[in-house]
């Protein structure tokens, strides 16, 4: 007998956004990887703290994170 595929979860959303408990979605900001040495430090510290997703792009995610509230 065949299973139910079933709803899944995008391992890579998951991986990539977080949930608040008010519902909106927290990404971490680009350009921390790498040539950091030529960025200020100023630049630098601004890119440390994850930041809000757009709320144009928010319901795409909440379709990527299916078990989340």
């Amino acid at each position: 007998m065949r299973r139910p595929k079933g709803i899944k979860t995008k391992k890579s959303a998951t991986k990539r956004f977080k949930l608040t408990a008010r519902g909106k979605i927290l990404r971490s900001r680009s350009g921390r990887r790498h040539l950091c040495q030529t960025k200020s430090a100023k630049r630098r510290r601004s890119l440390r703290g994850a930041a809000l997703v757009h709320t144009t792009d928010e319901y795409r995610i909440k379709q990527s994170l299916p078990f989340t509230r």
